[in-house]
């Protein structure tokens, strides 16, 4: 996926931050290892994606985004995040783990 940079506004800003995900730990998700997987439920009227991963403060987050056109580049548009669960950790760990071998 080639993507050019972050589309933010106030609404999805406000939005990620109402659960303390900052706009930097969002970007920071993608610097690292993150997986990214279609999320065809909430697709209706776009294209939505799920990602999972670590932020550079060592924080994993889920993240639910959109690719948006803008000037003939794409960029990620947040639309939610939150920091995950510890259960849900413990699962992408090991799913991982799992995939690695």
């Amino acid at each position: 996926m080639d993507v050019a940079g972050f589309d933010w506004d106030h609404g999805n800003r406000a939005k990620c931050e109402k659960h303390g995900v900052t706009r930097g730990e969002i970007e920071s998700l993608f610097r690292g290892p993150v997986s990214v997987f279609p999320d065809p439920v909430h697709s209706q009227t776009e294209q939505r994606f799920k990602a999972i991963g670590r932020s550079e403060a060592g924080r994993m987050v889920f993240l639910i985004f959109t690719l948006r056109r803008d000037s003939g580049e794409t960029l990620i548009r947040p639309i939610s995040a939150r920091y995950m669960h510890r259960k849900e950790v413990a699962y992408y760990e090991k799913e991982a783990a799992r995939t690695e071998k």
